[in-house]
């Protein structure tokens, strides 16, 4: 099981109504499977500010923080997720008549 599928595991715990683990080792020079990037989104960072909601998420990986260098977090409630997630409004048109 390589790391980024071990983080994905690890954080189903957290019961996401959606995430995605991104390796971004290769944007750095320490190596493989180092750096990542997870977007997270659970009922259970509700009420909570960013800081404890990273807390959380460094609590349910527990041991495996210390197997790897870095670890970019995007957290959000379902709520906060549903604004960011809609698509852009779509331009004016500027074509003429």
């Amino acid at each position: 099981m390589t790391m980024q599928q071990r983080i994905e595991t690890a954080l189903a715990a957290l019961g996401p109504n959606h995430l995605s683990v991104l390796d971004e080792s290769h944007m750095h020079s320490r190596g493989l499977q180092t750096h990542f990037k997870a977007v997270l989104v659970s009922q259970q960072f509700d009420g909570l500010n960013r800081v404890k909601r990273h807390q959380k998420v460094y609590a349910t990986l527990g041991d495996l923080m210390s197997e790897f260098h870095a670890l970019a977090l995007h957290t959000y409630t379902p709520e906060e997720w549903a604004k960011i997630d809609a698509a852009p409004a779509s331009p004016t048109c500027a074509g003429g008549h």
